[in-house]
Order: C-alpha cells, then structure tokens, then sequence
C-alpha cells in the first residue's frame, strides 16, 4: 500500500516574504527571523503541527527542537487545531478584579465549550492566557491583532453574534 504525504509548503508569496525575512539577519544567523517565520507559517497553516515546525526549520537551517521550543514558549502559537476565531481570554490578577471571571463564565457558556476546546461548528476555540498587558482596560480578551476591552456579557454577546455570521 502506498502512503501519500502532504508536503508542507509555503505559498510561493509566503516563501518569497520569508526569503526576504530570512535575508535580513547576517549568514550563519538566520535563527533571528524564527518568530516572524512561524507567525507566517501559522497564518497558512492555522496551526504548528509538527510538520510545520520541521518546515521552519527546514527553512532556518536550523535543528527542529529550536523550533518547538519556541512553539511551546509561546501561547501565541497553537500547538492543535482551532477554530477560525480564536479567543484569547486574559485570566491574571487585573482583569479578574474587574470581573473577569463572570465574564469568562459568560463566554464559556455562551459557547457551549471550556478553555482549550473548540465549537462544533469550528469558529470558536477558546484559549487561556497568562496576560495581555491591557491590565487597565480589563477584563479583556484578543482575537488575532483585536483586543476587545473593558468587556461585560452584554458585549461578549455582541461580539460572539457578529463573528457568527
């Protein structure tokens, strides 16, 4: 029986903008441009399997253990899939002074799911993190480059509703 593998590609757009990162560090230091490298490898491949991770560093020249210990470092990389809008909730000290946790138990039920899963429909996954430096807008949450602040449930409500459509 023969097995079919999937080549784990950038676009030829994605591998020329990675080039041109790639070609911003001296030789022999190409390790420097790791974190924008995965940020676009995330963006193609929505999440940092372990065949995206060998791709970069692959494209690094470098050992793929240097990669997943970024990926795993970081909460910005997703280590599973996850849903089109990931909700990146903030829980420390700040935000759950202001609420944070009634709001986040709102979310929770709102979407039927807990920290870590993601909604049968694919558009949610919620993802716990540890802070993000928006201590006086809080509580708050971050979907890509958005954050949403100074959120009760009534604008949790919103939000959910408009990604929905």
């Amino acid at each position: 029986m023969t097995e079919i593998i999937n080549k784990i590609a950038f676009t030829p757009e994605r591998l020329e903008k990675a080039n041109e990162m790639i070609a911003r560090y001296p030789e022999g230091k190409q390790k420097s441009a790791i974190m924008p490298i995965m940020h676009l490898a995330q963006e193609q491949f929505a999440w940092m399997s372990q065949s995206v991770m060998d791709y970069v560093a692959e494209l690094l020249e470098i050992q793929p253990i240097e990669v997943y210990e970024v990926a795993t470092f970081y909460t910005m990389f997703h280590l599973e899939p996850v849903g089109k809008h990931v909700i990146e909730y903030c829980r420390t000290g700040p935000c759950v002074l202001m609420g944070g946790e009634e709001v986040y138990d709102h979310l929770q039920q709102k979407l039927g799911i807990k920290k870590g899963q993601t909604t049968s429909d694919g558009l949610f996954t919620l993802k716990e993190v540890e802070c993000l430096a928006a201590c006086g807008w809080g509580p708050c949450f971050q979907i890509r480059e958005q954050y949403y602040l100074h959120l009760n449930n009534q604008k949790v409500d919103e939000i959910i509703d408009e990604l929905s459509k």
